[in-house]
Parts: C-alpha cells; sequence; structure tokens
C-alpha cells in the first residue's frame, strides 16, 4: 500500500503482552514516546492509575481498555450455571468498566467463560445475562462493550467462538444493545481451525475491533496453545504471509476507514529468554512488511 497504515487504522498494542517483565509504569512511558503506536490496551495500574492517567492524557493514544485478566486469573466465569458464580465475574467487570472511563477508555474487552457441553444452552443465557447488564450500565456512561472471540476446545476453551457461534451470540446482543461488538484476533483463526476469510465475513456486522499475532497449534510443540508466541517461532501458523491475507480480508471487506479507523493491535508476548524490546521490533517489521506488499 502506498498510503500509510496509520491513514486507516489506529495501531495498538496490549502492554501487559508486549512488556510482561518490565514495571508498568516504565512500560506505559516507552509505548507513550514510540509514535508508532496509535492505541494502547492496558488493564489497568491499581494505586498508580492517577500517574498512568496523567502519562495516557499527555500522549494523545487512544486508550483501550482490557478486562481479560481480571477473569483469567482469579478463573472467574461470565458463563458461570451458578449464579453466584456468574455474579463474581459480573461484579469485576463492572469495576473494570469504572476503571477503564477513568483512564480515559470508551469500552472494555472480555472473554467468555468455560463450558461443558452438557450445560451449553444454560452456559449461552448466562452470558447473555452477563453482557446485557455490562452493555446496560456502559451506555450510561457512553461507553462499549467488546467479547474477543477465542478458542472452544484447544485452550481457553471459551464458549464463544468458534465464528458461527460468535455471529449467534452478536446478532442475539445486537437485537437489545447496540453498544456490543465483536473483537477479533489472527493469532485464534488457528486456534478455532478457521480462515481469515472465512471468520472476517462470517463476523463483518459485529466487528468493532481487531488483533493479530501467532499460535503454535502443533500438539507437542513448544509454545502450543492459546499463547501468542512472536512471529517466526518454530512450528507456529502465523507469518508474513497470513497477516497480509489477514490485511487482504480487511480491505476486501470494507475494514479501512480513514474517517473512523478501526483499532488493530499487536498481541505478541515472549517465550523463555526473550527480550521484550527486539520481540516488539519483530512484529513491527512483520507488520511493516505485510503492509507494503498489500495491493492498492
Amino acid at each position: 500500500m502506498k498510503d500509510s497504515i496509520h491513514k486507516y487504522f489506529q495501531v495498538g498494542t496490549i502492554q501487559w503482552m508486549s512488556y510482561p517483565n518490565r514495571d508498568p509504569m516504565e512500560s506505559l512511558k516507552a509505548i507513550a514516546k514510540d509514535d508508532f503506536f496509535d492505541a494502547i490496551e492496558l488493564k489497568g495500574y491499581g494505586e498508580k492509575n492517577a500517574e498512568a492517567k496523567a502519562i495516557l492524557d499527555q500522549s494523545h493514544l487512544k486508550v483501550c481498555y482490557g478486562a481479560q485478566p481480571r477473569l483469567l486469573g482469579p478463573k472467574l466465569n461470565p458463563n458461570d450455571i451458578d449464579e453466584e458464580g456468574r455474579k463474581k465475574a459480573e461484579a469485576t467487570l463492572m469495576e473494570a468498566i469504572d476503571e477503564a472511563e477513568y483512564l480515559g477508555a470508551k469500552g472494555i474487552a472480555f472473554l467468555a467463560g468455560k463450558w461443558e457441553e452438557a450445560t451449553k444452552e444454560q452456559a449461552y443465557q448466562q452470558l447473555l445475562k452477563t453482557t446485557r447488564n455490562l452493555c446496560d450500565y456502559a451506555a450510561t456512561k457512553g461507553m462499549n462493550v467488546e467479547l474477543e472471540v477465542f478458542d472452544y476446545d484447544m485452550d481457553k476453551a471459551a464458549l464463544i467462538g468458534p465464528a458461527p457461534y460468535a455471529a449467534k451470540f452478536a446478532a442475539d446482543m445486537r437485537t437489545t444493545h447496540s453498544n456490543f461488538g465483536l473483537l477479533v484476533d489472527l493469532s485464534h483463526f488457528p486456534t478455532t481451525y478457521e480462515t481469515s476469510q472465512f471468520v472476517i465475513r462470517t463476523l463483518r456486522p459485529y466487528i468493532t475491533h481487531f488483533h493479530f499475532g501467532n499460535a503454535v497449534v502443533k500438539q507437542g510443540c513448544d509454545g502450543y496453545g492459546d499463547l501468542h508466541p512472536r512471529f517466526g517461532y518454530p512450528n507456529s501458523a502465523n507469518d508474513t504471509p497470513e497477516l497480509l491475507d489477514y490485511l487482504r480480508v480487511l480491505k476486501q471487506e470494507g475494514f479501512f476507514d480513514a474517517e473512523n479507523p478501526y483499532v488493530l493491535s499487536m498481541e505478541v508476548t515472549l517465550r523463555p529468554g526473550e527480550d521484550e524490546d527486539i520481540v516488539l521490533a519483530n512484529t513491527k517489521r512483520v507488520l511493516n512488511r505485510a503492509w507494503a506488499l498489500l495491493e492498492d
């Protein structure tokens, strides 16, 4: 493409993935000082929220809030068929909306919880209940709620996806809430046995946010599962050609929007012994190369 990628997307990174070992204030400043990034995805800073807000206010970064760690760490499940368990997950996500608002984000993203075949329909109804409650609360603040589509049987084993099931859920949500959308991630397509074209076309009306990264889906290989290794990692599924295909499909399906650009964030993290800055530079190089190869 002759045009800059920054014309059509707000390019971001997920702070806690890019810098898992660095002090959060240090890594926040590193991202804020790097004009490659138009957006940052963060998870909150606890007692240092005021310090972080001051940095974010200076930066002109678009702020996105990822509530996934609030669920994954304590193993909370927004589709728990036990109502008390569901309420605990909902409560922390409500807190996430408040924290996101304080930090300048216009919404939150989260993921569905684990499920069992015997209770799948009950879990689906529980997830609808949680998500509708979140959207009701977010709407009072002019904010949005996004559900990230994950694998259903490999690693996270989340209720939502695969893509057709995610489309069903999003359609049900949109019948009652216009402030709901889906977040899709190139890293997850190999883990749901799907392609960029299939996922994007299936979920076209509901997508509001994009991630890209890599995954190892060959059993028995290092990094197997939803671990987001660097591009070029041994036995991994995605590299420059797959990212190029992803971008090509996004272009074909009308997601290149110079007036209101979507967020496109890298979700890549370290394997043992790797360096944060080198892996981040690796990801930028792959994105730059894929963009350069994309047809005008």
